[in-house]
């Protein structure tokens, strides 16, 4: 009676999330019987869910070991495997587990949600519909088959799938948080707006939904709207068609603009079309701190971001500053020190905007950022000093910032294509 009773305080606990107190009671059930399957189990789902992966799979390690043959062991192995984005190890466990066990259909809606994550988009569809073959109503599975339906472009499916997600439990923070970030792709960010509301009433912490939500605010900037339409595609490609969009972009730009350097009568026409292609590449990177900066403004806005999102949007705005004086006094005077200020100041906006995001390697990007920082502000003072504008350090900027481009996009694609 004792031992039902706490395990019934550890289901209580773990509903109001509070796993910390969950895990002390587990302890002491361990202590009592050492080699209690369900109990390791346990313990090693409170360990996950307060992000200490590594003790977490050395419980269920453990567990695996002395019972090789229950398969819920290799589900929670490969959520932490997922969680240490180990994508190849995850996808083995789980199938591990169908193995077992091909009757339940989270194991197969979990599956589906790791092809998702892999943009496996057709597999995902695959193995969301076999979950929902077995249990109509699993929730992971009707979420994970409407975003691959979206993400194929059968979005009539898509919403008609999640809409059937809502019905059976409208409540659900991930459900409307998952509709929500599916109107964003879809352009209906007033729709969206309400769905990541209605989620976060139900769990005001839910770090998915505060991502939607904020970018829902800054969808009503219609140029915002045009700049996610653009994350959206480029995010559903897989790396090699990543790089492809990017690698084209670049080569047709300097094709256009070597046709127009050789030919004088096209250059009226090709010469605009150039600077504006320029332009908008430039965007992608400052738009999201710059649009950043503005919520700082918002009521709402302002505590959706979060601390490094505040920082990069400083940092744009200090380089927008230094470029606006600088171009200011150049127009005034001429004076080539001046051309160099703004220059750097133009320039820095592209790897302060990115210099905080998740990369292949941490640090990597603040690092690179850092240390062209330090090059772009030596040049800077030496053109004051002697006026001479093209100097070693300066070229060395003008080379570390076009190769910036190419090893951010290396990182973060590398970041979110497994």
């Amino acid at each position: 009676m004792v031992e039902d009773y706490r395990l019934s305080k550890v289901d209580i606990l773990f509903e109001q999330k509070k796993y910390a107190e969950a895990e002390r009671i587990l302890q002491d059930l361990l202590a009592e019987d050492v080699n209690n399957i369900h109990y390791l189990s346990l313990l090693a789902e409170t360990h996950l869910q307060q992000d200490k992966a590594a003790s977490a799979r050395e419980i269920i390690d453990n567990a695996i070991g002395l019972s090789p043959a229950v398969p819920h062991l290799y589900y929670i192995k490969s959520r932490i495997a997922v969680f240490k984005e180990q994508y190849d190890e995850a996808e083995s466990c789980v199938e591990q587990a169908i193995t077992l066990d091909p009757y339940d259909a989270d194991y197969f809606a979990w599956l589906a949600k790791i092809k998702l994550v892999r943009k496996q988009y057709e597999q995902a569809l695959a193995y969301a519909d076999k979950a929902l073959e077995i249990d109509a109503e699993n929730l992971l599975g009707l979420n994970t088959r409407s975003t691959a339906l979206l993400k194929l472009n059968r979005k009539a499916e898509s919403f008609t799938t999640i809409e059937g997600a809502l019905r059976e439990n409208p409540n659900n923070p991930y459900t409307h948080a998952n509709y929500g970030w599916g109107l964003l792709e879809k352009g209906d960010h007033k729709k969206a707006l309400t769905h990541f509301q209605e989620a976060l009433q139900s769990n005001p912490t839910y770090e998915y939904a505060q991502a939607g939500l904020l970018e829902a605010l800054k969808a009503r900037n219609p140029v915002y709207r045009w700049f996610l339409k653009y994350a959206f595609f480029i995010g559903n490609l897989t790396s090699k068609y990543q790089w492809g969009v990017i690698i084209g972009f670049y080569i047709g730009q300097r094709v256009l603009r070597s046709i127009a350097d050789s030919n004088e009568a096209l250059q009226p026409y090709l010469t605009p079309l150039v600077v504006l292609l320029a332009l908008v590449a430039f965007s992608t990177w400052v738009i999201t701190p710059i649009s950043n900066l503005f919520l700082r403004f918002n009521k709402y806005g302002q505590l959706l971001l979060d601390k490094a999102e505040k920082k990069s949007s400083n940092f744009v705005a200090v380089s927008f500053a230094v470029f606006v004086i600088g171009a200011i006094l150049y127009f005034a005077t001429t004076e080539d020190k001046y051309l160099a200020l703004a220059v750097f100041g133009f320039a820095m906006m592209v790897p302060f905007s990115v210099m905080f995001s998740e990369a292949k390697y941490k640090y990597s990007l603040l690092i690179y950022s850092a240390v062209l920082g330090l090059i772009g502000v030596g040049a800077v003072a030496i053109t004051f000093s002697n006026g001479i504008l093209f100097n070693l350090l300066s070229v060395l900027f003008i080379f570390g910032f076009i190769a910036f481009q190419f090893v951010s996009n290396y990182l973060t694609i590398k970041q979110d294509n497994i």
